[in-house]
């Protein structure tokens, strides 16, 4: 362990803003998974959603641990099957106790597993949702810049919300237009690889209040785990990176986006 990372890991507790512990419980019991991140400094964890029809899954993994939320939405990929045309089933289930995200959901136009007219009404029912809650709007970009942002302010404009772009890999115009908004930016293993400096570019110019970190395991494990299962441990890999990246010391930037998380996953209880 390098002496950036061991300082990482002494601050305060890092949050994994996204993770996926339902795909990890298909591979073994998630216990082991919990405790590794307790262990690693990751004091917060929360569990994405991806389809209604698996919710009571994800809740029943967030309730069986102290520091685990999760969120309710679709992902843009099961938006041809699940997706949602009202926001109200989002609202009712946002009303659990351990829900602290509208999501995810979004765009994603890179695989095209789902129709984009599906796409983008299941977007805006859970925009709709995100309004109505308070709770944070989960955002899935990819391929899809100009009509994620199209998205996003003509929904602005008939009313605030707010939210998060998780695993930020888009450029400075989506970027630009989701700070113009009041979102945050969550960075993910990707902002460590090599071939990632014009995503750095862009992380540099994001305010320090708005950014979030996340593993979105068990996929893109960060440098120097990189081509193995990710899961939540590994945050302390990208905070460290971030760290060095925006000039700060490990423990400050854990500090700053602990109380970013905070700021924004409002439902969620601090330790």
């Amino acid at each position: 362990m390098t002496a950036a990372l061991e300082t990482a890991t002494a601050a305060r507790p890092l949050v994994d803003s996204h993770c996926h512990l339902d795909y990890l419980e298909r591979d073994g019991e998630i216990e082991p998974v919990v405790e590794r991140a307790l262990a690693a400094g990751v004091g917060t964890l929360v569990t994405i959603c991806t389809k209604l029809s698996e919710f009571d899954r994800i809740e029943a993994i967030a309730n069986r641990f102290p520091r685990v939320y999760c969120s309710v939405g679709v992902h843009p990929h099961e938006a041809g099957k699940e997706g949602q045309q009202t926001p109200d089933r989002l609202i009712e289930l946002a009303g659990r106790d351990k829900v602290v995200g509208i999501g995810e959901t979004g765009l994603d136009y890179y695989y095209e597993h789902a129709p984009r007219e599906a796409q983008l009404v299941s977007f805006r029912a859970h925009i709709a949702a995100a309004r109505v809650t308070g709770l944070p709007l989960i955002v899935h970009a990819r391929d899809a810049d100009d009509d994620t942002v199209a998205v996003l302010q003509e929904e602005y404009a008939k009313g605030a919300f707010p939210g998060v772009i998780h695993c930020f890999t888009a450029g400075p115009e989506l970027a630009r237009a989701a700070l113009k908004i009041g979102f945050y930016i969550s960075l993910a293993g990707i902002v460590t690889f090599k071939s990632a400096e014009a995503l750095r570019d862009t992380v540099r110019a994001v305010p320090l209040d708005r950014i979030l970190v996340e593993t979105d395991s068990p996929y893109l494990a960060p440098v120097p785990r990189r081509g193995k299962t990710n899961e939540p441990a590994n945050v302390v890999y990208t905070a460290a990176a971030l760290a060095e990246l925006r000039g700060l010391a490990p423990a400050d930037f854990a500090d700053l986006t602990t109380e970013n998380f905070f700021r924004l996953f409002s439902r969620a209880q601090r330790p």
